[in-house]
């Protein structure tokens, strides 16, 4: 193993925790070891090839880093200790672990988070890597609706065996179609996260699960968890990708083998079970289905949920569209997917977001980003004069060269290049 230090300087995307901590090398080490052991268990089996690869712990205030191979004498990568992610690096990809986050984790959840990094660094040459999926459905109520009732049914078949399970896994499609049915661009766009994310939660929860009864458990688990969870936008592939993968290993042995590229795991999952399709495109039996999982206090709480989320949505609509904001350049920086809200036909709000650019440094409680990611906003200061500007939940040191100008409207700003006017 290998300790250096490291500029601390944000850009990385996954979940981020305050930084502080100098990095413990005997711990590193042991760490290290445990993927290692992982890794070298699986032996290839699942994907047709070794999860072990480069792994960089990183801690971005003290600047200390751990490898388990020596490191590029390339510049570093300015987001190491900031996320969780993949990152090139000497021209090689590296899965990169934040210290005190790692830290923080008992053995067995410290196992699922590196395995589920270490799988993202072979997910592209696989052809499985997708990009972002425009899921913003589920932020409203049927698409949450459809979305819990789905993941209970796939709890009680991974909880169950025989003709019971495959009840359940019929009344889980039931409901999948359901939504799809309301949401007719879901199928494509969930498809996308439930491959991207979920695959890879699947493969750590297998890969550090003693069997597959402890797989099942533990998927199980992952969907009472991320059922709980405020947003299910940026959320729901690691809970769905996981329970279809481990249902598939019970109905499907070697089913990673065959598969070449994105798709749907519910249908990878409903053929494999020998489900007909006539037997849930009704939404009448998906009503009659929903009965057997407690769907009227669902709905309640649901509609009470959407009800609150609305009165949410309008706050920040008038924060962050209807006043005067101060408009970002785009830029790489630390976004956390936990906790997000959609404002329908403008963009999503992100929270607890640091990004170090070539325009400054920020660190906001919350930030609006359009679909395209062509900039970031924030509610305007109340000053812009200095170098080191304040608004409500944020703070902007500005770089040199930079410059804060009027924006498109009477209030509005926009940070911009200095460029001298002719």
């Amino acid at each position: 193993m290998y300790i250096r230090k490291t500029l601390a300087i944000a850009a990385a995307i996954c979940s981020t925790l305050p930084l502080s901590g100098q990095i413990d090398p005997v711990r590193a080490e042991a760490y290290f070891k445990e993927a290692k052991a992982f890794c070298e268990r699986d032996g290839g089996r699942l994907w047709g090839v070794s999860l072990c690869g480069p792994m960089v712990i990183a801690d971005a205030a003290t600047g200390t880093i751990a490898t388990n191979q020596p490191a590029p004498e390339a510049a570093r990568p300015r987001s190491l200790g900031f996320a969780n992610a993949i990152t090139e690096w000497g021209g090689v990809q590296w899965s990169t672990f934040v210290w005190q986050l790692l830290a923080s984790f008992d053995e067995p959840s410290r196992g699922v988070l590196m395995m589920h990094e270490l799988f993202h660094r072979v997910e592209r040459p696989l052809g499985l890597m997708t990009p972002d999926g425009q899921n913003n459905h589920l932020d409203t109520l049927e698409g949450r609706y459809w979305q819990l009732l789905e993941w209970r049914a796939l709890a009680r078949g991974l909880g169950s065996s025989g003709t019971e399970r495959t009840s359940a896994v019929r009344d889980a499609l039931a409901f999948r179609l359901a939504r799809r049915q309301v949401f007719p661009a879901a199928a494509e766009n969930e498809v996308l996260e439930e491959i991207r994310e979920g695959l890879a939660h699947y493969t750590a929860i297998v890969t550090t699960a003693s069997s597959p009864q402890d797989a099942a458990s533990s998927a199980i688990l992952v969907l009472a968890d991320y059922a709980k969870r405020e947003s299910l936008v940026r959320d729901f592939g690691y809970a769905s990708g996981t329970a279809y993968g481990v249902l598939l290993d019970a109905w499907s042995p070697g089913w990673t083998r065959q598969l070449k590229g994105p798709e749907d795991l519910g249908e990878r999952l409903r053929v494999a079970a020998g489900i007909a399709v006539t037997g849930i495109n009704s939404r009448e039996a998906a009503d009659q289905a929903a009965l057997r999982y407690d769907s009227a206090s669902l709905r309640t709480a649901e509609e009470k949920r959407d009800a609150d989320q609305k009165a949410n949505v309008a706050e920040l609509r008038r924060r962050f569209v209807d006043g005067p904001v101060l408009v970002l350049p785009n830029a790489g920086g630390s976004f956390s997917n936990s906790g997000i809200t959609p404002i329908p036909g403008v963009g999503t709000v992100f929270p607890t977001v640091h990004v170090t650019a070539e325009w400054g440094v920020l660190d906001a409680a919350q930030v609006l980003r359009p679909d395209d990611r062509s900039n970031i906003t924030l509610p305007a200061p109340a000053s812009v004069q200095g170098s080191m500007l304040e608004g409500s939940g944020w703070t902007l040191k500005i770089a040199a060269g930079w410059v804060v100008r009027a924006g498109n409207r009477p209030g509005d700003f926009q940070l911009v290049r200095n460029v001298p006017r002719q």
